[in-house]
């Protein structure tokens, strides 16, 4: 006699959706839900715009004097700003970037256009680690608005499958990045490789360009071991340098957002970088596992090394992240990181701050909102923090292109 229970049980698993498909489902709906957000967020064409600065905020991007602007306009030189309520006066940063050539192209006393010269190589940093919530993508962004913020000629590089630079730059991976629209397409292995210049995507940002991310970007890391036997082909390693080098004569910095692992792509990426970002929450567990990343990466990228990678880095600095200052044991970890590495972990640290996260909700960054959205001691603590870290970095920057002395 057949045992009911069972071909009850048996009856009833089949008709319960199998967990591929409740997984699909998932995904789809979230990302159903994150592109109607994003409609709500930026309408009325779903597109990110970039604030407009005020005229004391534009004055210290440019470095010169409120004052001075104001004559500027007054005898109406260079672009005109747009007149608020109680005659506020505000740029757009288009704008800002004219006036920096417009007194450029003055006495030659001070560089206000701070783009590279002839001999001067493109930087190209690479921000890694393996750990989660490392601040990552975080530092990548702000780094690559920071620097455009100040001038420069930036082309932020989405490497990571999980394409969290895409979406904070305003373009939805699985909406907005179709197939061979990624770092894939100029360093696959096949006939269907494009030009990278292809791929690059302008931004709302001024100066700042996307090679943007999504899945696809895995495929490199599925092919890539199939190619290692043909001794014709150009090393994996090699594949990113080349492709980066083919736009390099249009921007002055690279910033590299690699996969939380170390794999081909992030190898890759290592290997084309002028500089190396390691990002770093100061607690027991992430430094533990930083130290698992600097083993393995030494290791790996020896074996790259002899067989022909050429890695000269300028830099390699430590970056703390989500740091506390009123955190003792936070605090005795970054000591203890100062005592083992020294001038290499960045004397700035980034705080933690409800500005940052809460500016995430709605898939921007700090330098994207205004004052006004927050407490002016948050904000001003938040902003402070970050512009150390990454003036800092600038600095190293114009130490490797000989602009400061050593």
């Amino acid at each position: 006699m057949p045992d009911l229970p069972q071909e009850q049980a048996r009856a009833a698993a089949s008709d319960r959706p199998s967990i591929t498909r409740i997984i699909a489902d998932d995904g789809g709906a979230l990302s159903s839900e994150l592109n109607a957000l994003r409609r709500t967020l930026f309408p009325p064409a779903s597109h990110k715009l970039l604030r407009s600065f005020s005229s004391g905020e534009a004055a210290k991007l440019i470095g010169v004097a409120d004052g001075y602007l104001r004559q500027l306009s007054l005898a109406s030189k260079g672009p005109q700003p747009e007149i608020g309520p109680g005659g506020r006066r505000s740029y757009t940063l288009g704008q800002i970037n004219e006036l920096r050539q417009l007194l450029d192209d003055g006495p030659k006393a001070k560089r206000y256009v701070p783009h590279r010269s002839g001999d001067e190589h493109c930087q190209v940093l690479a921000v890694v680690n393996f750990k989660g919530g490392s601040g990552k993508t975080t530092t990548a962004a702000h780094l690559a608005q920071y620097l455009a913020l100040r001038g420069y000629r930036v082309l932020a590089v989405d490497l990571d499958p999980q394409a969290s630079l895409t979406a904070l730059h305003g373009y939805q991976p699985e909406f907005d990045v179709g197939p061979n629209q990624t770092l894939y397409a100029a360093i696959r292995h096949d006939d269907e490789q494009r030009p990278l210049a292809e791929v690059v995507r302008k931004t709302y940002f001024p100066g700042l360009d996307l090679v943007p991310g999504n899945l696809e970007l895995m495929e490199f890391e599925h092919d890539t071991p199939r190619v290692l036997a043909d001794r014709n082909a150009e090393p994996f390693f090699g594949r990113i340098a080349t492709a980066l080098g083919s736009v390099a004569d249009d921007y002055d910095v690279m910033i590299l957002d690699c996969p939380p692992q170390l794999g081909f792509l992030t190898l890759g990426a290592l290997c084309a970088a002028t500089a190396m970002l390691v990002t770093v929450h100061p607690q027991m567990l992430d430094v533990m596992s930083m130290c698992q990343f600097l083993l393995m990466a030494s290791d790996l990228l020896g074996v790259v090394q002899e067989a022909g990678a050429d890695l000269d880095y300028d830099f390699l600095r430590y970056v703390v992240t989500r740091y506390e200052p009123s955190d003792a044991p936070q605090t005795q970890m970054v000591g203890f990181m100062r005592s083992l590495f020294r001038e290499r972990v960045l004397t700035h640290l980034m705080l933690k701050s409800t500005a940052v996260s809460d500016a995430g909700l709605s898939k921007q960054t700090l330098y994207e909102i205004g004052r006004e959205s927050f407490t002016r001691a948050t904000y001003d603590r938040a902003i402070e923090a970050l512009d150390g870290v990454n003036g800092e970095i600038e600095g190293l920057m114009h130490r490797a292109w000989g602009r400061i002395s050593a």
